[in-house]
């Protein structure tokens, strides 16, 4: 089978080689999900059968899929049970304004895809590029738009908009959903759509992620860094992340 890295593996390996290496290659357990995830799995769920138009009861479906995803998370993950009972009103409180959100944002427009796979070739290696873009949209104008559904709190400061390392997934996203599809990068355009947990109002909010050639190029580079690194097998501590680090002070830790 030929190889592939995502940009969560490129995340990880950037975050720490070591780490990379324990979780992506000795298939250690790091992180291992929370209520966290468990809720912004659920609303995503929500928002792909929205956006394909689907008649279905959201707010009952959105329980549901809570509790399923809560239930499957390990035994040992201790989770907040006062912070679940807000993430469940939260999820039934967000619902109605995923759809109007869209239609401000972008007027008419026809869904192109969701949850649509990529697992295109990387020029120069034998390595494929994977992943699954959210959604993907086609206005009037002619303009494809890739999106990222993301759960958060009440938004993200100007720090999270702007680092690479974040918007680098769009910028990838736009990369290989155009070399899948033979589509010129300047027809499309990439965002995140920022679900708020905790918003009194503007419950959805949309980033625009510009990814011109230079940061192309800049993403590329970094991906090819990593590709050349993991298959060398080189792996350097990157002492900056032991702090965040789930191997910190382990045995696994070199």
């Amino acid at each position: 089978m030929q190889p592939y890295i995502s940009y969560s593996e490129l995340k990880d390996w950037k975050f720490c080689s070591n780490y990379h290496k324990l979780e992506r290659i000795a298939g250690l357990f790091g992180f291992r999900g929370n209520e966290y995830t468990a809720f912004g799995t659920s609303v995503h769920s929500v928002c792909d059968r929205k956006m394909l138009n689907e008649q279905f009861d959201d707010n009952e479906y959105f329980l549901s899929e809570f509790e399923k995803n809560l239930s499957e998370l390990d035994e040992d993950i201790e989770v907040d049970q006062k912070l679940i009972e807000q993430m469940r009103n939260a999820g039934v409180r967000l619902n109605p304004h995923i759809i109007p959100a869209v239609k401000e944002k972008f007027g008419k427009y026809e869904v192109i895809s969701t949850e649509e796979r990529l697992m295109v070739p990387i020029d120069g290696t034998n390595y494929n590029f994977k992943g699954f873009v959210d959604l993907v949209i086609k206005t009037e104008d002619g303009k494809y738009h890739v999106i990222d559904w993301k759960t958060c709190s009440w938004g993200w400061n100007m720090r999270k908009r702007t680092d690479p390392m974040v918007t680098y997934q769009l910028t990838l996203y736009k990369r290989f959903f155009a070399l899948k599809h033979g589509i010129d990068p300047s027809s499309i355009a990439t965002h995140f759509a920022l679900l708020k947990r905790t918003a009194k109002k503007g419950f959805v909010e949309f980033v625009d992620v510009s990814s011109g050639e230079r940061k192309t190029a800049n993403a590329m580079s970094l991906l090819m860094l990593a590709i050349k690194s993991i298959s060398a097998k080189k792996i350097i501590k990157n002492k900056l992340s032991c702090g965040q680090c789930q191997f910190y002070k382990t045995k696994h830790c070199i």
